[in-house]
């Protein structure tokens, strides 16, 4: 029943993971697993759900339920039901409120779920008011599911994830933030995506990219930067083959997303009719962090993509490879381990239909990128780190660790990104000769 029956009919097999729903309680439902399967898990016994194991199968058995929610929680007070209709009626949508009766294989779907499937059309078994009032969180699952199956939301949903959208403040960040990521890393988000802003629900969970939404002026002296941020994303989805591990790449999509959010609180109009957006790379840096932060990220994954929209501009001021080598360098050393990302999400920060322009950038960032794998094969080192490491440091100038030690560090790097690699004797002597004069400087007051 459920999402198997679906995906059988939309790609014609069965898969391995196997949803059953029984008028049998959870201790009869273990008790009848047990010596056919591998494994069984009862961690969703209060909520009528044994999970077994056997082989590469998969299944999860439920108890026919019929539900009572209260209206300030999404958690239902469970009850058991007596009949496979009810237990579909309690589905999200009607594309997953579809079963095949295993007594007699009789195809059951009281709710139209099958035409809903061929129209490639979203409703839900109830009203969309009684369904996502009782489960708020389904509002989401609706914008994830026009990502990742294509569908269109009816009506009658648009209508109600809009007048509901305030029901989704009791859902947990963490559940929100799933439901993102599975929309995100789906083969097309911009459906998705795009249900979420139109609905007004993106204004409760990503209020930063509704935000995008700029009023263009008169003269159209600027992008239309929500556009502009789905097209960028369309093509970091494109680009994603070029990253070692491919794709689905939620941190190159996630900063594709957000790398201009900082534009709506940078904006200004120019005396001679321009419009400047100066600085957004920062303040969209802050603004990313504190979003995902609140939506309960791993640190991990905040610090990368933070770190993007940080850096999505620095290639800009490249040119026409006027940059020397210690520039490069640089470059480098500030992305880290993000620099295929950065590469990915700077090819396809652009969206110009200038032709011409298009080829012209491309060029300058084969460019930079050829240049970088020169450096790299030359020097022998993928990051740029000092000649000397920090107990090479300690040793030769007998410091024990602390602060001095990270200030040799800087010092050391700061040369080896200025000049390349020093060598060993080459780097000994700019340590030493940095100390002499770094012990002179705090001993001159003295003398005075």
């Amino acid at each position: 029943m459920g999402g198997p029956v679906r995906d059988a009919l939309l790609v014609g097999r069965l898969g391995n993971d196997w949803d059953f729903a029984t008028s049998a309680h959870p201790e009869t439902t273990e008790r009848l697993l047990t010596g056919w399967a591998d494994a069984v898990w009862d961690v969703g016994r209060a909520f009528g759900t044994i999970g077994a194991r056997s082989g590469s199968a998969q299944v999860e058995i439920t108890t026919y339920r019929s539900d009572r929610y209260d209206a300030t929680s999404r958690k239902p007070d469970v009850d058991f039901g007596d009949s496979l209709e009810g237990d579909l009626s309690r589905r999200d949508f009607t594309v997953n409120a579809m079963a095949v009766r295993l007594s007699d294989h009789e195809f059951v779907d009281p709710y139209g779920g099958l035409a809903d499937l061929a129209a490639r059309r979203l409703r839900t078994p109830v009203t969309p008011v009684q369904s996502f009032t009782d489960d708020p969180l389904r509002m989401m699952r609706a914008a994830r599911f026009a990502a990742q199956l294509g569908f269109t939301a009816d009506d009658t949903v648009v209508a109600g994830m809009r007048d509901l959208g305030d029901r989704i403040t009791i859902v947990s960040a963490e559940r929100v933030r799933d439901e993102l990521v599975k929309l995100l890393c789906s083969t097309d988000p911009r459906g998705g995506l795009t249900l979420l802003v139109h609905t007004g629900l993106a204004d409760r969970v990503l209020p930063e990219l509704p935000a995008l939404r700029l009023e263009r002026d008169e003269h159209h002296r600027h992008k239309d930067v929500y556009e502009h941020s789905l097209k960028v994303l369309e093509q970091t989805i494109a680009l994603e083959e070029r990253l070692p591990a491919g794709g689905p790449d939620l941190v190159a999509r996630l900063a594709a997303l957000l790398h201009d959010i900082g534009k709506p609180r940078t904006r200004r109009f120019t005396a001679d009719g321009g419009v400047t957006f100066h600085h957004h790379d920062v303040v969209g840096a802050k603004l990313t962090r504190k979003r995902l932060r609140a939506l309960r990220f791993s640190n991990d994954v905040v610090d990368a993509v933070t770190e993007l929209v940080g850096l999505h501009l620095r290639f800009h001021g490249y040119g026409s490879s006027e940059w020397t080598d210690s520039a490069v360098r640089r470059y480098v050393r500030d992305a880290g381990d993000q620099l295929e990302r950065l590469h990915v999400l700077t090819r396809a920060d652009t969206t110009t239909r200038n032709a011409r322009k298009a080829v012209r950038l491309q060029g300058i960032y084969d460019d930079i990128e050829a240049r970088i794998a020169r450096l790299a094969e030359e020097e022998g080192r993928a990051k740029v780190r000092p000649d000397l490491d920090g107990k090479q440091i300690m040793a030769l100038l007998d410091l024990p660790p602390g602060r001095i030690v990270g200030e040799a560090y800087r010092h050391l790097l700061e040369q080896r990104l200025e000049h390349g690699p020093l060598g060993d004797e080459r780097a000994r002597a700019e340590l030493f000769s940095w100390w002499e004069r770094r012990q002179a400087g705090e001993a001159a007051p003295e003398q005075r």
